[in-house]
């Protein structure tokens, strides 16, 4: 019995979801220091005002990484 392979090459596009069902676009900070990171939210704002409670709590801590994320659809 003798196998074939069929190859289809096909054009993709990939983008940021901005459909209506998709997820949305949330939005955390980590302290570089420490580890510790911020509940994820829709608002920047609310990581935001983590960052001020983290930093008052540990005033060694002034470094952060913002934590993006953001839903892609390839079609």
């Amino acid at each position: 019995m003798t196998s074939r392979t069929i190859t289809c090459h096909q054009e993709w596009t990939l983008q940021p979801d901005r459909e209506p069902d998709a997820e949305p676009t949330t939005y955390a900070m980590q302290c570089a220091v420490g580890g510790e990171t911020s509940p994820p939210g829709t608002d920047f704002a609310d990581p935001q005002s983590w960052v001020f409670t983290h930093g008052g709590r540990n005033p060694s801590h002034h470094t952060y990484r913002e934590i993006i994320t953001r839903p892609w659809r390839a079609w």
